[in-house]
């Protein structure tokens, strides 16, 4: 029986999400579609642009879910989530991004906070903990 990608049922949106855009850029595509969209995804997916680790994108309205069309730039290496979303204080962020990402100033980590969704170095200009979302370098 031949799998068939629309039966598949997806638990980790944002993971799916993210998994889907490494394994595009990966393949060398240009642009690759994102479904089921979110809020959350909508805003990591605006640090990551704002970062340059992808192009531009476009939320496209089918009256459901939602897609996202993302246009990519060959910048990104890996991305990920972190499962379950631990507690960070500002004074913690520091010793994560030496845990997570691979070098100094190569990467970013993704938060959510009281001030919305920010990289660490967001978080900790503006002196705001919260919960780790995920990295990308």
């Amino acid at each position: 029986m031949a799998s068939d990608r629309s039966n598949i049922s997806v638990n980790d949106t944002k993971n799916d999400c993210l998994n889907n855009i490494v394994n595009a850029e990966r393949r060398g595509k240009r642009q690759v579609l994102i479904r089921p969209s979110s809020k959350v995804i909508v805003k990591f997916l605006s640090v990551m642009q704002r970062h340059g680790y992808i192009g531009e994108f476009e939320q496209i309205d089918d009256h459901r879910s939602g897609k996202i069309v993302v246009q990519l730039n060959g910048r990104l290496n890996k991305t990920g989530v972190i499962s379950p979303r631990f507690n960070v204080q500002v004074n913690q962020i520091e010793s994560w991004v030496n845990l997570l990402l691979p070098a100094r100033g190569f990467g970013i980590i993704i938060l959510t906070t009281s001030a919305g969704i920010l990289d660490h170095d967001e978080a900790r200009r503006k002196h705001v903990g919260g919960k780790l979302l995920g990295y990308v370098y």
